[in-house]
């Protein structure tokens, strides 16, 4: 590629103009929705910025996963269900009877029982989960993804700092946003979140769209970039404006990902064969294998998202108001062969210890079971789970009672949990960034009591 570096006019804004793009909002060209973070990563100081060691890994089940038929069992109890317990790697820890890959990696697991919040509603309990707030008036709380990505993200990456791997936003777009920290952070979208596992020929929708030029022109991208960037150098000499700046820079760092060997990260299909399998062929599967490629190529943020699978079609998988043994056996089989999968190469890899991995939804299930054979939204008394970098594993957490309904043991609150994920990932939770009414907001709610036994 033959055309003109573009970054000396870039390098020569004052502070006051990239504060001023900054809080301007614009919005460049969208590609996936991912180029208006790569107009504006450039404003970041990375002198600002600590070095990047760690990653974290949210593997997030849409719709609210039964806590009673995964990692809480009530056996003998009438709430408890179809499902077994089995033993896992721990003397003592017991899980799903349809996790028994998962169970084979206990030591790594911190599982808590003892979640509490007040949010059954999906929207809420989904922005919640996310961004550690309650949505309040005019202020755009930014997602966990984001925060971490902040903190932890390199503003040259060729790869954005932050990766949503088969989303699903209906109920609370906001809660996948980077709010007042500024589109600079939000995700860059892999997958549509769609129902369904996806389809083979298509390595079940996980690609980004738009990273490769088409081949039937590849004979005249350099040309065409030659000219694209003659075009935008005159224009932004006349019209040294944000927008047209950023609208630059944003094309600048897509062709960047396109033309980089970062950008293979995405091809799924340099994967063996035989490690495709382990992970399943399903989407929740392959993404997770797109999360251990990401955190390979030092992307600190990557969430995975488990809703539909082959079978259960609802686009919120886990939100088994009917047929719930049916629906959840399902989704433990996608859960089962991603998740353990995941921590069997990140320690193979010697990523793990690095690697802080996050299980959770927007809520738990109700213990007792509807007349539709469906658990309902349930948010006084459920699980989360902790794993690998900075987490003492192979451990319980809380204690429920012996029906479910309560927790009579180390409550935790959501604050709590994402202080802890923090602080597992060295980031400290004090800190405080300017929301968009000029507020500062501290990373995590100042309430928050880390659960410092999960931590190593």
């Amino acid at each position: 590629m033959t055309h003109t570096n573009h970054y000396p006019l870039v390098e020569s804004l004052s502070r006051r103009d990239w504060l001023r793009l900054s809080t301007a909002g614009f919005a460049a060209c969208s590609m996936s929705g991912w180029l208006e973070a790569l107009a504006d990563s450039t404003l970041a100081d990375s002198q600002a910025r600590p070095a990047r060691g760690r990653s974290c890994i949210l593997l997030w089940m849409a719709g609210g996963p039964s806590q009673l038929d995964t990692f809480d069992l009530k056996p003998g109890h009438a709430n408890g269900g179809q499902f077994k317990p089995i033993d896992t790697s721990v003397s003592g820890i017991k899980i799903s009877e349809h996790l028994p890959s998962l169970a084979k990696h206990a030591e790594h697991l911190a599982i808590v029982r003892s979640m509490t919040t007040k949010e059954g509603d999906h929207s809420r309990g989904t922005y919640l989960m996310r961004n550690g707030y309650l949505p309040q008036g005019p202020i755009r709380y930014p997602t966990l993804g984001s925060v971490v990505s902040k903190q932890l993200g390199r503003p040259a990456a060729e790869i954005p700092n932050f990766v949503s791997i088969g989303p699903y936003r209906f109920f609370s777009p906001q809660a996948y946003s980077a709010g007042f920290l500024g589109s600079e952070y939000d995700p860059l979208l892999v997958g549509d979140g769609t129902a369904g596992g996806g389809s083979r020929d298509d390595n079940y929708g996980l690609k980004v769209a738009d990273l490769e030029p088409n081949r039937e022109a590849a004979s005249q991208v350099s040309r065409r970039l030659e000219l694209l960037g003659s075009l935008n150098d005159r224009f932004v000499g006349r019209h040294q404006v944000p927008l047209a700046v950023g609208h630059r820079i944003a094309y600048d760092r897509a062709v960047r990902l396109m033309q980089s060997e970062a950008g293979r990260a995405f091809n799924l299909d340099d994967e063996p064969d035989e490690i495709r399998d382990a992970y399943g062929r399903h989407r929740f599967g392959q993404g997770c294998l797109l999360a251990r490629r990401l955190v390979e190529r030092g992307v600190p943020f990557v969430e995975v998202t488990l809703s539909g699978v082959e079978g259960n079609d609802m686009a919120l998988g886990w939100d088994t108001h009917a047929d719930n043994f049916a629906a959840v056996r399902r989704l433990s089989g996608a859960l089962d062969s991603g998740w353990s999968m995941l921590l069997q190469e990140l320690k193979e890899r010697g990523l793990l210890e690095t690697t802080t991995i996050v299980w959770m939804g927007e809520f738990g299930r109700t213990p007792t079971i509807n007349a539709s054979g469906g658990r309902d939204h349930f948010p006084a008394a459920w699980s989360t789970v902790l794993a690998g970098g900075g987490i003492r594993g192979g451990q319980v957490i809380g204690r429920t009672s012996a029906d479910g309904t309560t927790v009579e043991d180390r409550p935790v609150t959501v604050a709590d949990l994402l202080a802890t994920v923090c602080m597992s990932l060295g980031i400290d939770r004090e800190v405080s960034n300017i929301s968009n009414i000029g507020r500062p907001i501290k990373v995590v709610n100042p309430d928050a009591k880390p659960i410092h036994e999960a931590l190593a």
